[in-house]
């Protein structure tokens, strides 16, 4: 199999390609801007296995096609995105050119060069503000209703996603909707090194590390048990065996599907800022602030379809767990 993984120097495609590498059995090509992903991250693949760098960003479509005319891809794993909730209130055209307009782009040069199968990274988001949280989480059947333009350029994506497929019934997809992933390479080699990450477990790791002299919780008066956001955090070890049993999936010939990434349990913001600090060892600064706007209450998965379907199976469902390995990443990290 030849893949291609574009944001694959980024969190969550340098985790996937470092499971693809111990997997083995492809021939494996990252495509990245760098502009979020890390060259550092690069070298630590680097020294984990072999694989082709491209440094181009998806909006360069005869860069992308000359890539494509000479490896013929059999399968891309898209990651490329911006997916800072509060930033893409900001300046949403970022996230509707950046992710919405790049897929399209992607995909149309995908369909020229043949490639019939495609992994997208998508998320939560898409499903907004639920007005009611099953006992169970939301599952893959819930209403899609972003409130902020990450989630809407998300959405975006995957139906432009659907429409090819429907137009192109030998093209078959899997769309994986994460929840909040954190914890990083256990045995410490790579990690989240985004610049200005606002991830709640990064942040915390950073204060806990004397990164950064305190943190600030954003509203306290949501209507969760606490008063601050509840959500699913599933460790990025996990998340990268999702992807690989997805590929798989496919190879296996299974029809196009999406797919919840979650564990099905949720933990306020103000649990995890305590476990972080029982885990660290470090009392540091909290600071209450305002709510940001676009972020939801609540989100919990349903991940029951992906476990039935592919067999997936969590090792590292244990917040302490997922905090232990984001911390001891982040106080050994470069």
């Amino acid at each position: 199999m030849r893949i291609l993984i574009t944001g694959g120097a980024g969190y969550i495609g340098s985790h996937v390609a470092k499971a693809l590498i111990e997997r083995g059995g492809c021939e494996l090509s990252i495509l990245d801007n760098l502009s979020t992903g890390s060259q550092a991250t690069l070298e630590a693949l680097a020294r984990m296995g072999s694989f082709q760098f491209f440094h181009n960003d998806l909006s360069n479509k005869e860069a992308l096609s000359e890539i494509f005319s000479r490896n013929r891809f059999d399968l891309i794993l898209h990651f490329a995105a911006s997916v800072e909730v509060f930033e893409s209130v900001q300046n949403p055209l970022k996230y509707y050119f950046n992710n919405t307009l790049n897929t399209a782009q992607l995909l149309d040069v995908a369909l020229e060069y043949g490639v019939k199968k495609l992994i997208f990274s998508s998320t939560a988001a898409v499903y907004g503000e639920p007005r009611e949280i099953p006992k169970e989480g939301i599952d893959e059947e819930h209403p899609l209703k972003p409130i902020n333009p990450y989630g809407q350029s998300k959405i975006m994506s995957e139906r432009i996603i659907q429409d090819v497929a429907r137009a192109h019934p030998d093209f078959k997809f899997v769309i994986l909707r994460y929840f909040n992933v954190a914890g990083a390479d256990l045995q410490g080699r790579i990690g989240q090194a985004t610049p200005k990450a606002t991830h709640l477990i990064k942040i915390a790791a950073e204060c806990a590390s004397l990164k950064r002299p305190w943190m600030e919780i954003y509203g306290e008066d949501y209507p969760t048990p606490d008063g601050s956001c509840v959500r699913d955090y599933i460790h990025v070890e996990d998340l990268a065996q999702a992807h690989v049993r997805a590929m798989e999936y496919l190879i296996r010939g299974a029809s196009s599907d999406i797919f919840n990434c979650g564990y099905g349990r949720g933990y306020s913001v103000k649990e995890v800022v305590q476990k972080s600090k029982e885990v660290s060892g470090v009392d540091f600064e909290v600071r209450m602030g305002g709510k940001r706007a676009g972020d939801p209450a609540i989100l919990v998965a349903q991940s029951a379809k992906i476990r039935e379907k592919m067999g997936w199976e969590p090792l590292y469902d244990d917040l302490a767990l997922i905090i232990k390995s984001a911390y001891e990443w982040e106080r050994g990290r470069w």
